[in-house]
């Protein structure tokens, strides 16, 4: 791929570019994660503490407000982009009952299966006897000739479907090998069940598709819900949204006269077709209280010298899970210090470094967004109805759950994306002796779970960084063990807490690289693309007239 010229221009960038302060990513991070802040729950206190600390950041650090357009006033922006949203939360106990020819079988809400809130209007979801459906991945790809579904009606019915991709465990296939496609994304299962009728989709999770244990599953799932505000939410929706464990699934396929790993095995092929559970029905009784309410993306930026019209963005996401289920310790706050204080922390850092600098050609934008961890929400409503025009973002660089240690000898991004945004990170990331390794879990498809995602596929040129893990201190031993405790342990745990051993060394040199790399797109007339063969091309070259 061709590496845009704008990079001749800035071979001292790693000598003479800021230094940015490994203490006060620390502090922020602190201060973020702390358990005054409730989690960061969007619409809560913590919201509000969240929203007003970072508009205070922002003011700091010298920028320009970015957001809505204030009334009456021409050109004059607030601090703030309002995002209205669905608000669905359970409300009373979860009653949840297996029935087969041997009796029947009470269900624990967050143990046995993980229900989440109605989304698709109802107030409450009341069913009884409904039929399970084993629909195996639950994939309608006609690019690729694949149809799980064999003119199946689900109408009235509970879809049973794997999580991630038909040859994920094979390594090769259709469908990309281990490097998940959307098709194995669990928002892709909902979607597709709901626009075929489905009554409920359950989905069982296998940690290793899944790319994480049950208690993130628990945890992500069971307490408050959001959704961008739809005007026919039953397309996207079911009734019933749910993860299963797999012994139960096991156990349920061995009720209804079927083999779990044989079915799996056959749904790895184009023969398969959807497998009713014989004598196996599920009811279900749970109220939900459905709300509209009005979340918050912080946006500021750094007005271009010659070209404000034209705009480079850095982002990341402010939320978290608030207030849950208690952990075993009774821990009832998800403080979310790696994921993603960590980020945000990385975003005023560069905001405070562009502040201090002489402004850029083009306008630099630092966007918080909200609901991430409620399916992207804040970046797919900021895509949808953008405050700068999407086709002259020149680029966008997300960040999401950045390593708190030390400094590594390489990076990466999520996903194996192709575009010249990489081709010109990768060559700046020479200037710091740092190399580019691949995601190294494609399978886990991380592509899709980032808040570049709703921008990439609207044609923006996107990536989401990602920390090395071949530390300097302790090489690719240390780096994964990190890693892999972290998935275990913390992710979406109350146990993701601020430590005042981090140093964050690590970030505060990968920040160089990234104000690097914006500062040259922001102060260049070039605009990068995606590959040739990569699936956002068209989508960026339709626009291509407007950034003459």
């Amino acid at each position: 791929m061709l590496i845009c010229s704008l990079l001749a221009a800035a071979t001292a960038q790693a000598a003479t570019g800021p230094e940015f302060d490994a203490k006060h990513l620390s502090q922020d991070v602190k201060v973020l994660a702390s358990d005054e802040f409730e989690g960061r729950g969007p619409n809560t206190a913590g919201e509000n503490k969240t929203v007003a600390f970072l508009i205070e950041q922002f003011k700091a650090a010298g920028l320009q407000p970015a957001g809505d357009l204030l009334k009456g006033q021409k050109n004059v922006r607030s601090w703030t982009q309002d995002v209205p949203l669905g608000r669905f939360e359970i409300k009373g106990p979860v009653k949840l009952q297996l029935h087969d020819a041997k009796g029947n079988q009470e269900l624990k809400q967050g143990e046995d299966m993980a229900v989440r809130a109605a989304m698709n209007g109802s107030k409450k979801v009341d069913f009884r006897n409904a039929p399970l459906v084993f629909v195996g991945y639950g994939v309608n790809a006609p690019e690729r000739k694949w149809d799980d579904f064999k003119g199946f009606d689900l109408r009235g019915k509970l879809a049973v479907v794997l999580i991630n991709d038909p040859d994920f465990e094979t390594g090769a296939g259709e469908f990309g090998g281990k490097a998940m496609t959307y098709y194995g994304r669990w928002t892709y299962k909902y979607e597709e069940m709901a626009r075929r009728g489905a009554l409920g989709t359950i989905i069982v999770h296998e940690t290793a598709p899944a790319s994480y244990g049950w208690p993130t599953v628990k945890n992500s799932n069971t307490n408050v819900m959001y959704d961008i505000v739809r005007k026919q939410p039953a397309l996207a929706h079911a009734s019933m949204e749910a993860w299963m464990q797999r012994d139960l699934a096991v156990d349920l396929f061995k009720r209804g006269g079927q083999d779990f790993e044989a079915l799996k095995k056959l749904a790895q092929t184009r023969n398969f077709k959807p497998v009713q559970l014989q004598g196996v029905t599920l009811t279900a009784s749970y109220a939900v209280d459905a709300q509209t309410i009005v979340s918050k993306n912080v946006a500021g930026r750094v007005v271009g010298s010659a070209h404000p019209e034209q705009t480079v963005m850095y982002s990341a996401h402010w939320d978290h899970l608030g207030v849950g289920l208690p952990d075993a310790k009774g821990d009832k706050i998800y403080n979310g210090a790696v994921d993603n204080a960590t980020g945000i922390a990385a975003l005023l850092e560069l905001a405070r470094a562009y502040g201090k600098a002489p402004a850029p050609q083009r306008s630099v934008l630092f966007l918080a967004v909200t609901a991430e961890e409620k399916g992207l929400l804040g970046s797919e409503y900021y895509a949808a109805y953008p405050l700068y025009p999407l086709a002259e973002t020149v680029g966008a660089i997300n960040m999401d759950a950045l390593s708190p240690y030390g400094p590594a000898r390489n990076f990466t991004i999520s996903g194996s994306a192709k575009l010249d945004l990489l081709d010109q990170l990768i060559a700046k990331a020479k200037q710091y002796d740092m190399v580019y390794a691949p995601d190294p879990k494609p399978e886990a498809g991380h592509f899709f779970r980032s808040d570049h995602f709703p921008l990439a596929k609207r044609g923006v040129p996107a990536i989401s960084f990602g920390s090395g893990d071949d530390w300097i201190d302790g090489g690719v031993a240390a780096g994964h063990k990190m890693e892999e405790d972290y998935v275990v342990n913390n992710y979406h745990q109350p146990s993701d807490e601020w430590k005042a051993e981090w140093p964050f060394t690590g970030m505060a040199r990968d920040l160089g690289l990234l104000y690097g790399l914006g500062r040259d797109l922001a102060e260049s007339k070039d605009w990068p693309n995606w590959a040739q063969d990569a699936e956002f091309r068209i989508i960026r070259d339709a626009s291509a007239n407007k950034r003459r």
